[in-house]
């Protein structure tokens, strides 16, 4: 582990980014493309920025959303229990097209699958739901008779369901059974890269390893207030600044 922080601190670059842009941050993103995300709950505002500090866009929301992730910069996708809807956004943060999930029950969870198709985790009826938004269709309608009690973030791929419940990383399979369950304090979201899913907290980033399951940590900063990844770096905030860690 001190080989591999001895690497990332060498390889260490903080971005020039104006700490206005930074304070208040509850999440933050990184996509692979250069440009940051920023998502403020105090003020419900996403705002966009590239590595220089040039803004692309921002947006002001009436409730709190979700920000899926921002590995489709085209195409980024909001979730608000709130307000039960999904709002999908273009590379300058103008909505695109927004989808009302109350004719369903009551939303806990949604996950965009691709342009298409969006999973839900319906807490009224315990259901899972895969719904082809394109088309107005439910493809799939399947029992989950699951606590959904301070569920977080839900991901879903290779027929698997993994969550991040409070201090809690969670795998299922599409029967409702579960297959593996890790404490894991402080998680935020859940990223996959092709066949890899990641869990970032804030501080540090893990990788779930599905062949012999377990976690194991990619990432640690211990002083950050956020942390996150794109495919080519590990970034994170700290006293206001957003640092920059090439992969090696």
């Amino acid at each position: 582990m001190l080989i591999f922080m001895s690497c990332l601190l060498s390889a260490q670059r903080r971005l020039p980014l104006d700490s206005a842009q930074i304070l208040g941050t509850t999440s933050f993103s990184a996509d692979d493309y250069g440009n940051i995300y920023f998502y403020k709950n105090k003020e419900l505002s996403f705002t966009k920025v590239d590595s220089l500090g040039k803004l692309h866009g921002r947006m002001l929301l009436i409730t709190p959303y979700k920000v899926q992730n921002v590995q489709n910069p085209m195409n980024i996708t909001l979730f608000s229990e709130n307000a039960q809807q999904i709002k999908f956004i273009d590379q300058n943060l103008n909505e695109i097209q927004k989808i009302d999930l109350r004719r369903f029950g009551f939303i806990k969870m949604a996950y965009a699958e691709d342009l298409q198709q969006i999973w839900l985790l319906d807490e009224s009826t315990k259901r899972l739901l895969q719904y082809n938004f394109r088309e107005d269709r439910i493809i799939h309608t399947i029992p989950f008779p699951i606590s959904f009690d301070e569920i977080k973030e839900m991901l879903i791929f290779n027929n698997k369901v993994y969550f991040i419940r409070k201090n809690q990383f969670l795998v299922y399979d599409l029967k409702a059974r579960q297959l593996f369950a890790e404490t894991v304090d402080s998680a935020v979201k859940l990223r996959r890269e092709n066949d890899r899913i990641y869990i970032i907290g804030a501080q540090q980033i893990f990788q779930y390893l599905p062949d012999n399951p377990h976690l194991k940590t990619v990432f640690h900063a211990p002083k950050a207030t956020n942390v996150d990844k794109n495919s080519s770096a590990y970034f994170e905030i700290r006293g206001n600044n957003v640092y920059l860690y090439l992969l090696k």
